[in-house]
């Protein structure tokens, strides 16, 4: 009694061993899924440089924005000592006067302090510069994860493909690629 699992595989193997030598397509798609994973690849590590990237500006802007708040509790605090000593009795008084005058300068330079970049000024725009550079990172990553996205579905196009032995999906999946691989590096450029 023949087994018909037997045949079945029989006439495959057959099957693929005369088309194997002639057809190309299964090899082709190969390659192509291939160099597509390559570019998934170096799309992640974008996608996760890019990320660390943000979470780095994210706290350094934090950690910014929170000296700059302790200088401005400290400036307002030399401000009401120099208000309060001023409304003294004995507010000529030149020991008082020089307090004020101290305190007065402390005020100063709590809220700019060019030489040292520590002032509430200087601490502002760091925290700004932070800020912007903490966006571009987000936006990069998401332009990247984007891409990820597309060539995943282009490997997904390019097995079906040779699965089903339907060219045009192979065809879709390399442009798709190309097309993914393009706006990797247009994200690549501009973010980066």
């Amino acid at each position: 009694m023949v087994d018909p699992v037997d045949t079945a595989r029989e006439q495959i193997d057959a099957a693929h061993e005369e088309r194997g030598a002639t057809d190309r397509w299964p090899q082709l798609m190969a390659v192509t899924v291939s160099v597509l994973a390559a570019s998934l690849a170096i799309a992640e590590l974008g996608a996760k440089s890019s990320q660390t990237e943000y979470i780095t500006h994210n706290i350094t802007a934090s950690d910014t924005w929170n000296a700059y708040q302790a200088k401005n509790l400290r400036a307002n605090l030399w401000s009401s000592q120099a208000t309060l000593l001023e409304s003294l009795p004995n507010a000529t008084d030149a020991t008082v006067q020089g307090r004020v005058k101290k305190a007065q300068s402390e005020e100063a330079r709590m809220r700019d302090e060019p030489a040292s970049g520590d002032g509430m000024k200087q601490l502002m725009a760091k925290a700004k510069e932070e800020e912007n550079e903490r966006e571009l990172a987000f936006h990069a990553y998401h332009g990247f994860e984007h891409t990820s996205s597309i060539l995943e579905i282009s490997i997904v196009l390019a097995s079906v493909s040779v699965v089903t032995r339907v060219r045009p999906l192979g065809i879709a999946a390399g442009v798709i690629g190309l097309l993914a691989c393009g706006y990797g590096l247009a994200v690549l450029g501009h973010f980066v």
